[in-house]
């Protein structure tokens, strides 16, 4: 069975750190993209990184571009998201999802064959 599971969210305040984890099973890890999207109450859910597993590519929005990192430990299956500098507009439910693609610049959700539960940050201000 395909599945993913993100996790590692919380309530935080504005200024402070959190560190999301995306373990996948059921599939060929190496071969896939993995997606980290968000989202916040009355919006609609928007890429926030991605990484191609085969080579450590990577690709981050704008809005988080200099404080999130993403990263991939291929032994365990598992995709991180270190999250620094927390904004109050952080706060979103996150998910992560797979997909075929290369991350390539861009997150398109139309790309992405598998998802996850999502995890809640929640940024104080």
């Amino acid at each position: 069975e395909v599945q993913l599971q993100a996790s590692g969210g919380g309530l935080v305040q504005a200024g402070g750190s959190l560190r999301l984890s995306c373990a996948a099973s059921g599939f060929t890890f190496d071969d896939y993209t993995i997606g980290w999207f968000r989202q916040a109450p009355g919006k609609e859910r928007e890429g926030v990184s991605c990484i191609s597993n085969s080579d450590n590519s990577t690709y981050y929005a704008d809005s988080v571009k200099g404080r999130f990192t993403i990263s991939g430990d291929n032994a365990k299956n598992t995709v991180y998201l270190q999250m620094n500098g927390l904004k109050f507009e952080d706060t979103a439910v996150y998910y992560c999802a797979a997909s075929r693609y290369y991350c390539s610049g861009y997150l398109p959700r139309y790309e992405y064959t598998y998802w996850g539960q999502g995890t809640q940050v929640t940024v104080s201000s």
